[in-house]
């Protein structure tokens, strides 16, 4: 029963093969080459109606039935339950879980990622004025980050989904122009993190 990885080398597709990964289930990568608009064709719009990557089939899904799962947040979410894997089962142990995947998906990812979009802008003057706002504020979400992992291990306490959503935008922070450096706390967590056998084979694994 091997899972679908519909996905492109990006933040969003690393955090699943991330956690496909931790959580020891097999899948394959289908690549939708974002860059030919791939993700428009009727047949990708099934699996994930917004027409963004990633999304995946489950051929085991609930009660036995094949299942597809848009966004890359919900797709964390339904792997954690149907593993029972980096998903705590107290609703406590939950609340900071769902915290910190909600805070990336909601900022840890499209301020890096309008970040990414004016970076690639060749014209100055169009530069200028998005780059700067998103910087400063991808830099105040690192910020956010180091300090709740002052004390933390991980951002929910032990390992869970929320540490995967988070990495595979921290990930990209070379193209942030983010020196983890400045950021002591979300290096120490990075490095561990990377040092995973399983979270290495997930950022290795070829999604395009």
């Amino acid at each position: 029963m091997t899972i679908e990885l519909h996905t492109w080398n990006t933040p969003n597709g690393r955090k699943i093969s991330v956690a496909l990964e931790e959580m020891e289930l097999p899948y394959k990568v289908v690549p939708v080459n974002i860059t030919k608009g791939e993700q428009m064709a009727p047949a990708f719009l099934k699996l994930s109606p917004n027409n963004k990557i990633p999304a995946i089939l489950d051929p085991d899904g609930p009660d036995g039935k094949p299942v597809s799962v848009f966004e890359s947040g919900a797709i964390l979410l339904y792997l954690g339950e149907k593993t029972g894997k980096f998903l705590p089962k107290s609703l406590g142990g939950r609340i900071p879980v769902y915290e910190w995947l909600m805070w990336q998906m909601g900022g840890f990812g499209p301020m890096p990622g309008q970040v990414h979009h004016f970076i690639a802008l060749e014209n100055e003057q169009d530069r200028a004025y998005g780059l700067n706002r998103y910087m400063a504020e991808t830099r105040r979400l690192y910020g956010v980050l180091d300090r709740r992992l002052a004390d933390h291990d991980f951002v929910a306490g032990d390992l869970s989904i929320a540490d995967f959503a988070i990495l595979g935008w921290a990930w990209r922070h070379p193209r942030h122009k983010v020196d983890l450096a400045d950021f002591p706390n979300v290096k120490r967590w990075y490095d561990a993190l990377m040092a995973r056998p399983a979270v290495k084979r997930g950022m290795e694994a070829k999604l395009d």
